[in-house]
């Protein structure tokens, strides 16, 4: 059984993720890294959005960022989201 420590850490994650576009977004980093343009062409939505839902996830150590120039690479820190993402296609595939 968890601890409510880890209980609250879960809720977190959840809440964070609890989003269509980060879902999207999270199931396109997952095949690969990907940089704000490409998630937010992707996900049809604009850039600024793209990076403000891509920095929530970064922030609660979700994903990592690397910087090349100018732009700005994504990719999973959390392996644990492979798992919780099969858990969710297996649940609302068609």
């Amino acid at each position: 059984m968890l601890d409510r420590k880890a209980y609250l850490k879960a809720c977190e994650c959840l809440r964070t993720i609890a989003h269509p576009d980060r879902l999207k977004m999270i199931q396109i980093l997952l095949k690969k890294e990907s940089q704000v343009k490409e998630l937010a062409k992707i996900c049809n939505i604009r850039p600024n959005v793209a990076s403000e839902h891509l920095t929530i996830m970064k922030d609660r150590d979700l994903l990592e960022a690397t910087r090349i120039g100018r732009d700005v690479f994504y990719k999973i820190k959390e392996k644990a989201l492979s798992n919780i993402f099969k858990c969710i296609e297996k649940r609302f595939s068609k």
